[in-house]
C-alpha cells in the first residue's frame, strides 16, 4: 500500500487578498439565516460574480466568455440575473462547488460558520470585521491565533497522519528556537529565508518537532553557505527530496509560503528584513512574542464537535491574549515610550517640527487605559516614522533608488504593495509637504503589509497651499477603468467634502492609461462630477519616473523644489483641457507638458538664483541642456 502524502499546511490560496475576504463575507452577509444546500452555494457565487468580486478581470475566467457576456461584465450595475446567465456558460461540472470554494476561507478563518440546522450565520468576530473602524492586523492576530489543524469538520489534516499544530504560533516558536540556536553558536541572528520557511515550516506538522526542526534547519543553512550558487540548488533538491518526499512537490511549498507569510505581516509580529528575503520577529512586539510562546506551545486544542470549534474560531474575545493585563502593558509602555523617545530627539537634532511626545501617566492602573496609552503610543511613533521618511527621502541618493525601484517594479514579487510604496516615498522627496499621509496598513517597521483599503485614496497629500490625493494602479486593461474611474473620482469628492478650505488635486499613477479611464476622468475634469468639476492628473509610471529625474537634477544642484513648483506641473497639464477637443488628444500632449514644466520651472530658478547677484555657471547650463536633449530624444 502506498504511503500517505501529507499536505502542507496553509491559508487558502483562493483568496490572497484580505481585503477580498471582507468582501466575500459582505455578500455572506446578506445570505445570513438561509440553508447552505445546493440553491445557496450556486446563489453565493453567483453574487460574487454581480459584485465583480469572482472573475472579473482574470483571463482564466474570462477567455472563453461570449463577447456578450464580457460586455455584461464591464457594465457598472450588472443584474443578479445577467450574473446568473454568466455562471452557467461556464458549464461547471459541479457549480455549488464553486460556491464552497469561496466559503470554506472565510469559515477557516473564523468569519462565518453553519448553525446545527445548517444555516449561514456570520460571527461576532466576523461581524466586528464587517464595522468600519476595524483594525485589520488585530482582526487577523485573533484569527490566526486560533488557526489548527487537526480542524474539527476538516478532513484533509487528520490526527491519525500526525497532524498536531497551531501554524502560526508554531512558526514564532520555530524562528524564535532558529535565532536561539544560532546564538549559541555565536552566528548572526536573521530568523529565517523563505526558502527555510517553505521547506521547513509548511512541513512542520507537529508542535512537538520545533526544537528538532530548528536544528534541521540551521545544520542546513550552514552546510549550505558553504556552498557556491550550483552547488547550492543541487545540494538543496537532494535535501528536499530525501527530507520531504512524502509530501506535496516543492512548487506548492512555495505558493503556499508566499500567501502565508503576506497574511502573518498582516499580524505585525513578523518582520521582512534582509531586502525581503528573511522573516523574523517583529522587536518592537517581543514582549507580546514571549508572553504567546510562554502561554501556548503550538499544539491544537481538542473539541467535543466541529459545532463548538466553529464557535470557539467565531468568538471575538478568544483566545484571551496573555499581555493583557497590568504588568505586561505596562512594560510595554515603557518599551514603546524608550523607542518613541530615542526617535523623537533625533528627529529634534534634525530641525523637524514635530508634535509634543505623549507622555506616560505612571497613575494609570486599569487594562483598558493601559491599552489606549499604548496605541496612543504607536500612534505617535508612526507619525514619527512618517516624518523620518520625509528627512531620509531629500538625499539624491534616495531619489535615484525611487527612480530604480519604479523602473522594476513588474519584477516585484508583491508590486502592488511596492507601487504604492515607492510612490508615498518619491512625494516625499518631491517637495516640501506639511505631510504626506498613506492608507496602506504598516507593520511597526512601518513597511506596508498590504494596499490601501478599498473605501480610501492611496496617498493623501497636504501641503501648504493646496490638499492632493494620489490613486496608483497595476491594472492596464479595460478592468482599470472599472476598478479606478468611479472609485478614484468618488475618492477626490469624498476627500473635497472632507478638507473643504483649499482646492484639491489627484495624481494618477499606472503603468499605462486605459482609454476608457482617460475618457472618464476627461468628462470629470472638462465638465463635472456630481455637479462640480474636479483636477485629476492622469500620468504613467515612466511619466512620473521622468517627474522624479527633473528633481533629481534640483536636488544635485541644491536647489529646493516647493509644493508650488509641483502645483505648477498639475495646472499646466489641466489647463489646455478648454482648448482640446477630445480625451485621445490631451493624454498625447502630457509627455511634452511635462518636458516643458521641466524647462520652465529650471528657467525660473535661474532667474532667482542670477537676481540675487549669484553665479550661474555654464558648466550647470550645459549639463542641463546635456539633458534635456536626452530625455526629449526618448520615447514618453
Amino acid at each position: 500500500m502506498n504511503p500517505i502524502k501529507l499536505k502542507f499546511w496553509s491559508i487558502s490560496t483562493t483568496i490572497r487578498n484580505p481585503e477580498r475576504i471582507r468582501n466575500f463575507l459582505k455578500v455572506l452577509k446578506e445570505l445570513e439565516g438561509e440553508v447552505w444546500d445546493y440553491n445557496t452555494q450556486v446563489k453565493f457565487q453567483i453574487k460574487l460574480i454581480q459584485n465583480k468580486l469572482y472573475g472579473f478581470g482574470e483571463p482564466q475566467f474570462e477567455n472563453n466568455l461570449s463577447k456578450k457576456h464580457k460586455n455584461w461584465l464591464l457594465t457598472e450595475n450588472l443584474s443578479y440575473q445577467k450574473a446568473k446567465d454568466i455562471f452557467f456558460s461556464k458549464n461547471y461540472k459541479d457549480p455549488p462547488m464553486r460556491g464552497r470554494v469561496s466559503f470554506s476561507p472565510i469559515e477557516k478563518l473564523g468569519f462565518v460558520y453553519l448553525n446545527q440546522k445548517k444555516q449561514i450565520v456570520v460571527s461576532d468576530f466576523g461581524n466586528k470585521f464587517l464595522e468600519s473602524d476595524y483594525d485589520l492586523g488585530e482582526i487577523f492576530l485573533k484569527s490566526l491565533l486560533k488557526w489548527q489543524y487537526p480542524s474539527p469538520g476538516f478532513t484533509k489534516y487528520k490526527k491519525e497522519y500526525g497532524y498536531d499544530i497551531k501554524p502560526f504560533i508554531a512558526s514564532l516558536h520555530l524562528i524564535n528556537e532558529v535565532n536561539k540556536k544560532c546564538k549559541e553558536l555565536k552566528i548572526k541572528e536573521k530568523g529565517v529565508s523563505k526558502k527555510e520557511f517553505a521547506m521547513f515550516f509548511v512541513s512542520l506538522i507537529n508542535f512537538k518537532y520545533i526544537k528538532e526542526t530548528a536544528c534541521k534547519l540551521v545544520n542546513f543553512r550552514l552546510e549550505n553557505e558553504k556552498l557556491n550558487n550550483a552547488e547550492s540548488e543541487k545540494f538543496f533538491n537532494l535535501f528536499f527530496k530525501k527530507n520531504f518526499n512524502n509530501f506535496e512537490s516543492w512548487n506548492n511549498a512555495v505558493e503556499y509560503t508566499d500567501n502565508i507569510i503576506r497574511y502573518f505581516r498582516l499580524t505585525r509580529f513578523i518582520i521582512i528584513r534582509g531586502n525581503g528575503f528573511y522573516i523574523d520577529l517583529e522587536p518592537r512586539r517581543i514582549i507580546e512574542i514571549k508572553s504567546l510562546l510562554k502561554k501556548f506551545d503550538g499544539r491544537a486544542e481538542c473539541f467535543d464537535s466541529s459545532h463548538s470549534f466553529r464557535k470557539y474560531l467565531g468568538d471575538f474575545s478568544l483566545p484571551e491574549l496573555p499581555w493583557e493585563n497590568v504588568l505586561k502593558l505596562k512594560q510595554l509602555q515603557k518599551l514603546l515610550f524608550d523607542e518613541t523617545s530615542k526617535k523623537y530627539s533625533n528627529l529634534l537634532t534634525k530641525g523637524c517640527l514635530i508634535p509634543v511626545i505623549p507622555k506616560i501617566d505612571e497613575k494609570l492602573s486599569t487594562v483598558n487605559e493601559l491599552k489606549k496609552s499604548v496605541n496612543k503610543l504607536r500612534i505617535f511613533l508612526r507619525v514619527l516614522n512618517e516624518t523620518e521618511i520625509k528627512v531620509n527621502s531629500q538625499s539624491v541618493s534616495k531619489v535615484e533608488e525611487y527612480i530604480d525601484e519604479l523602473s522594476n517594479i513588474f519584477q516585484k514579487q508583491n508590486r502592488s504593495i511596492e507601487l504604492e510604496k515607492y510612490v508615498n516615498l518619491a512625494l516625499n522627496a518631491l517637495n516640501d509637504a506639511i505631510t504626506i499621509k498613506p492608507n496602506y496598513p504598516v507593520g511597526d517597521d512601518n513597511e506596508p503589509t498590504f494596499t490601501a483599503p478599498a473605501n480610501k485614496a492611496d496617498i493623501e497629500c497636504f501641503y501648504q497651499s493646496f490638499y492632493s490625493i494620489c490613486e496608483v494602479t497595476l491594472l492596464t486593461n479595460r478592468s482599470q477603468w472599472y476598478n479606478e474611474g468611479q472609485p478614484v473620482m468618488r475618492h477626490i469628492r469624498d476627500f473635497e467634502n472632507k478638507y473643504f478650505d483649499k482646492e484639491t488635486y489627484c495624481l494618477f499613477v499606472a503603468p499605462k492609461l486605459h482609454r476608457d479611464t482617460v475618457n472618464t476622468f476627461w468628462i470629470s475634469v472638462k465638465y463635472e462630477y456630481e455637479g462640480k468639476k474636479q483636477k485629476i492628473i492622469p500620468v504613467t509610471i515612466y511619466q512620473f519616473i521622468e517627474i522624479l529625474k527633473i528633481l533629481k537634477i534640483f536636488k544635485e544642484r541644491k536647489i529646493f523644489f516647493t509644493h508650488n513648483n509641483l502645483k505648477k506641473l498639475y495646472d499646466s497639464i489641466l489647463n489646455p483641457i478648454e482648448k482640446i477637443s477630445n480625451s485621445d488628444e490631451w493624454i498625447k500632449k502630457i509627455p511634452n507638458l511635462i518636458k516643458q514644466w521641466g524647462k520652465d520651472v529650471f528657467e525660473n530658478e535661474k532667474w532667482i538664483y542670477l537676481s540675487r547677484g549669484l553665479c550661474w555657471n555654464n558648466e550647470k547650463k550645459y549639463r542641463w541642456k546635456f539633458y534635456w536633449f536626452n530625455i526629449c530624444r526618448s520615447a514618453v
